[in-house]
């Protein structure tokens, strides 16, 4: 052995038609999410990302200290690419940002790596959770919890009131902050 830890690895599938229901973290589960300011950057990567990989956004919701996204591939992708298009800007914005105006969280984020290096991480390290979803049934199942997820924490007493999620378009309310892509099984 080597003395590293065991770190799981995470497999992906990249399979043409297949959605994926995707899940990421905030370092060591902290609530870098909580204000608008970091909630905008994330839905503008996640917009960027789309025009450039070309994926529908089906569903959303932008918790505080994680992101549920369910998304579908339009043509041949790499999920590793696709989640670094929309992690890593903000994880810049956010870095920048605190060096400037708060540096007492930047040091909470900071990193030692074995080469002696400090660097800071905003996301926890890996590539989160992905689901491949290729059901209908699976996939509206997905879109419920997604909506559920901040009343479930008491954030909101039903999903339509979470600002942060594409609830209120399911609704025919409209007002998201990320437009959706017509999911072809609705």
């Amino acid at each position: 052995m080597s003395g590293q830890p065991h770190r799981k690895t995470r497999r992906t599938f990249n399979i043409a038609g297949h959605a994926h229901a995707l899940t990421f973290s905030c370092y060591h589960g902290l609530k870098l999410l909580n204000n608008n300011r970091t909630r905008q950057w994330l839905l503008e990567a996640v917009d960027l990302a789309r025009d450039r990989y070309r994926f529908d956004v089906w569903a959303y919701v932008i918790m505080p200290e994680h992101v549920h996204l369910l998304i579908r591939p339009n043509s041949v992708y790499d999920m590793s690419a696709i989640l670094k298009a929309i992690k890593q800007p903000v994880a810049r914005k956010a870095m920048q940002y605190l060096r400037e105006h708060d540096p007492a969280l930047l040091a909470e984020l900071a990193v030692r790596r074995p080469s002696g290096r400090t660097e800071h991480r905003f996301w926890q390290q890996g590539g989160g959770y992905d689901r491949n979803i290729h059901d209908p049934a699976t996939a509206r199942h997905i879109i419920d919890y997604i909506h559920h997820n901040p009343v479930r924490r008491g954030l909101a007493a039903g999903p339509i009131d979470w600002p942060w999620s594409s609830a209120r378009w399911y609704a025919d309310l409209g007002d998201v902050k990320l437009a959706i892509d017509q999911p072809d099984f609705c």
